[in-house]
């Protein structure tokens, strides 16, 4: 029977250990990357027997072992995670001030009793929608971009807390950008529609040239912050 301490390593030692094999670092963000060491631990760790858990290796436990083994690794997620957060944040600030200040200065104007010229046209009823739409997902972004820095920034955060704080907030501020570029294109619609009947056309395109870049430039970062929080931690044979 197992001692109760002995100084013997056990499976999750070996597992605490950082990875030989660099490929993670080559195709991950710092934070995917040490996701998927603590997924991994956690998995190892959880099929053993519970008496191998209390093994220790230079008078360590496995954990220990982790944290010590991949501090460099932590704090290099922790700013990774600050640096995006804060330039995300700032875009998502940007946004939030403009569809504010947008939906007090309705295009068309207004009449002697303060009522919009356009109330009761289909473009003013999109502009006032999409600019809202504008405003409450921006502030969402800010909250969890906020909710990012504010972080204890502990091993077990980076499992599942940051990153799914991470996947609303960048959810949230393309929606904030998409919607925010439609109200530009209904709000100058409204401006010009009566000398300029084609419009409509032409805004619409390039209203939808940003949203369309930012897909572009953030997609496989979401796509892969997806997969790893969400995914197996098998795929293809392999074991991120």
């Amino acid at each position: 029977m197992l001692a109760t301490v002995c100084f013997e390593p056990s499976i999750s030692h070996l597992v605490a250990e950082l990875p030989k094999n660099r490929e993670l670092a080559d195709h991950s963000c710092a934070s995917t990357e040490m996701q998927r060491e603590l997924q991994w631990f956690k998995m190892i760790d959880s099929i053993q027997h519970p008496r191998l858990k209390q093994l220790k290796k230079e008078g360590k436990t496995a954990f220990q072992c982790f944290l010590e083994n991949h501090k460099q690794m932590r704090e290099n997620a922790e700013e990774w995670m600050k640096d995006t957060s804060n330039s995300s944040m700032l875009v998502s600030t940007l946004i939030a001030t403009v569809v504010f200040a947008a939906a007090f200065t309705v295009p068309g104007g207004n009449n002697e009793q303060g009522i919009p010229n356009f109330l009761n046209d289909t473009s003013f009823t999109v502009f006032v929608y999409s600019d809202a739409l504008a405003l409450f997902s921006s502030v969402t972004a800010i909250l969890m971009f906020l909710s990012i820095l504010t972080s204890s920034y502990k091993e077990k955060d980076f499992l599942r807390a940051l990153p799914k704080r991470m996947l609303i907030g960048l959810a949230s501020l393309f929606f904030a950008i998409a919607t925010m570029m439609v109200a530009f294109g209904a709000g100058l619609a409204i401006v010009l529609r009566e000398r300029f009947k084609w419009v409509w056309g032409p805004i619409m395109f390039l209203a939808s040239f940003p949203a369309t870049l930012f897909i572009k430039l953030q997609l496989p970062l979401f796509i892969e912050m997806v997969q790893s929080t969400y995914g197996s931690i098998f795929r293809r044979g392999k074991i991120w």
